[in-house]
Order: structure tokens, then C-alpha cells, then sequence
């Protein structure tokens, strides 16, 4: 018996005080044993995930007590909304949670790209000394472009500022007038691409934005652009970016997120031997702080639509 159930990792020191009394099941396995989950739905009235758990009608049908979802994160790609709603059942994402922690990402992923000196250990290690090979670029003086300028692009663009970039940015859905937009340029899509050292992407995964990043949209950038994905797999061709990356048409690239989590063998192959590229396991927003931060907002949501 069951009345929260924890699929993915969460802070256990806030599951142990947050949640003091509650019937709590805390075992991140259960994102991998769908059998096992679907005999503790059966009583549970809130189910907390992160981004592997996939909340779909197959998924509520053996959950009919649920009321809430609680997400320790802020993408909702993984849950299905409407489904939700037609059920009253709530989802709570742990919004600005994460926030500083993706931003962090971001610039350091930009500094490391941009330096480019940061591949070399190997190599030096083994006696070379290939200094003039790794004279890179600072970030001050370089422009980042920001696809989506929610609340993590403005963290970002803040920490950008302080090092002396020049930001801008493409939001179709923040309007013209918004406070924001000061001292950022308001930019297309395209126009963006084109005029950007860095361009990082803050949008969902949706069908607007699937493949938004293309072989393209890839054509547009500067040779010597560099390009960061800590939003969501699935926004970025790979195929097309291991193309460029290898073609030297783009100078490099950090993703955090991919179409397929983890990678299966044939992603793993295509990245393989690729200079000057970043991969992490999805590991953004995820810090010693943040996910503390995510897990408090997230138990708190639970436990207010849980006591009414």
C-alpha cells in the first residue's frame, strides 16, 4: 500500500522530513518496472517523476485513486496534460527550481567550447605541448543567442552579461513590450542563427519545435559558431550536428539532452571521435542544490493538492 509513489531520484533527505507520516514508496527502479509500478498505482493517489517515467493513458488507467503528479523538473514532454485533466488529476512541476543550475550549465559549456583548451589532458599528460593549437576565444565580446527566452534563458542571459557577452534572443510568444527584452535584441530565428557565437536553446519539445535545429538551420551559423542543448532531445537533428561537426562547417557543441536517453549504439557511434563536443546524461539542472530546491517545491505541491 501506497499513497505517494517516487519513481526517479529524489533528495531523500526531503522525502524523510517533507513527507514524515505519509505511506511513501521511494524506489527509483520503478522507472524500469512498469509491472512492479502498476500494482502500486492501484492505491496511490500521487505519483512524483522525473523525465523517464511516462505518464500516459496506460500508465493512469492502472492509477485510479491518482490526484496528483508531482515533477521534479520543469519539462512536461513526458506527461500527458490533457489526459491529466480529463482525470481532475493536477501536475505539478517544480518551476524555477532548477533554474540557476541549467544557466550555470550553459556559460560553462560555452567557456569550455569557446577556450577549447579543455580537450588536451591526454595529450599533455603524454609529454606534447600544443599550446599555440589551443589558443581559443574568450566569451567576453561574443554575441549568445538564445532560442526561447523564458525564465532559465533570462538566468542565462544575466551570467552572460556579467562576462561581457552581448545577448539576443528569439521568442515569438513573449511580447514586444515585455520588461525582458532590455538590453536584449529582439531577433528571428533565422537572423539569430546567422548573427550568434553561441546559440543556446531554452524551448520544449513540441511539435512546433521538433528538428527546429536542422541541417538548415545548421547552415545558417557561423562557421565558428558553437551550439548548446540543455532543453530537451529531439530539438536538435544529431545526425545533421554530427554532420557539421565533422565537416568543420560548426566549430562545436554540448548537448545534454538527446532524441534517445541513454544513447543506444547507433547515437553512440554517430558522436564518436568528434573534437570539441560535449555530451553529459542529461545532467543540466540537476546540482547538490537544485535538486534539493526541486524536491521541497515538488513535496509541497503534493501535499497541497493531497490535503485539499
Amino acid at each position: 500500500m501506497a499513497d505517494i509513489v517516487i519513481t526517479e531520484f529524489m533528495d531523500e533527505e526531503v522525502i524523510a522530513r517533507d513527507l514524515a507520516g505519509r505511506d511513501v514508496v521511494y524506489d527509483p527502479t520503478l522507472v524500469d518496472r512498469p509491472d512492479a509500478l502498476a500494482v502500486l498505482l492501484g492505491d496511490a493517489r500521487a505519483l512524483v517523476v522525473r523525465n523517464r517515467t511516462q505518464v500516459r493513458p496506460p500508465l493512469l488507467a492502472v492509477a485510479p485513486r491518482l490526484r496528483v503528479v508531482g515533477r521534479l523538473g520543469v519539462g512536461l514532454d513526458n506527461i500527458d496534460t490533457a489526459a491529466c485533466d480529463a482525470r481532475g488529476i493536477a501536475v505539478c512541476p517544480a518551476t524555477g527550481a532548477n533554474d540557476i543550475a541549467v544557466a550555470e550549465y550553459v556559460l560553462t559549456a560555452a567557456l569550455v567550447l569557446l577556450r577549447g583548451a579543455w580537450f588536451a589532458t591526454a595529450r599533455v599528460a603524454a609529454g606534447e605541448w600544443p599550446r599555440m593549437a589551443l589558443i581559443g576565444r574568450e566569451a567576453s565580446g561574443q554575441r549568445l543567442g538564445l532560442v526561447g527566452f523564458g525564465a532559465i534563458a533570462r538566468e542565462t542571459a544575466a551570467r552572460a552579461r556579467a562576462l561581457g557577452m552581448s545577448v539576443a534572443a528569439c521568442d515569438p510568444y513573449l511580447p514586444d513590450g515585455h520588461p525582458a527584452w532590455k538590453g536584449v535584441d529582439h531577433l528571428g530565428l533565422d537572423e539569430l542563427l546567422a548573427a550568434s557565437d553561441v546559440v543556446s536553446l531554452h524551448v520544449p519539445l513540441t511539435s512546433e519545435t521538433r528538428s527546429l535545429i536542422d541541417g538548415r538551420a545548421l547552415s545558417l551559423m557561423k562557421p565558428r559558431a558553437v551550439l548548446i542543448n540543455a532543453a530537451r532531445g529531439g530539438i536538435v537533428d544529431e545526425a545533421a550536428l554530427a554532420a557539421a561537426l565533422r565537416a568543420g562547417t560548426l566549430a562545436g557543441a554540448a548537448l545534454d539532452v538527446f532524441e534517445t536517453e541513454p544513447l543506444d549504439a547507433a547515437h553512440g557511434a554517430m558522436f564518436g571521435g568528434i573534437g570539441n563536443l560535449l555530451l553529459t546524461p542529461h545532467i543540466a539542472g540537476v546540482t547538490e542544490q537544485s535538486n534539493v530546491r526541486v524536491s521541497i517545491v515538488t513535496a509541497a505541491a503534493v501535499l497541497r493538492h493531497l490535503d485539499g
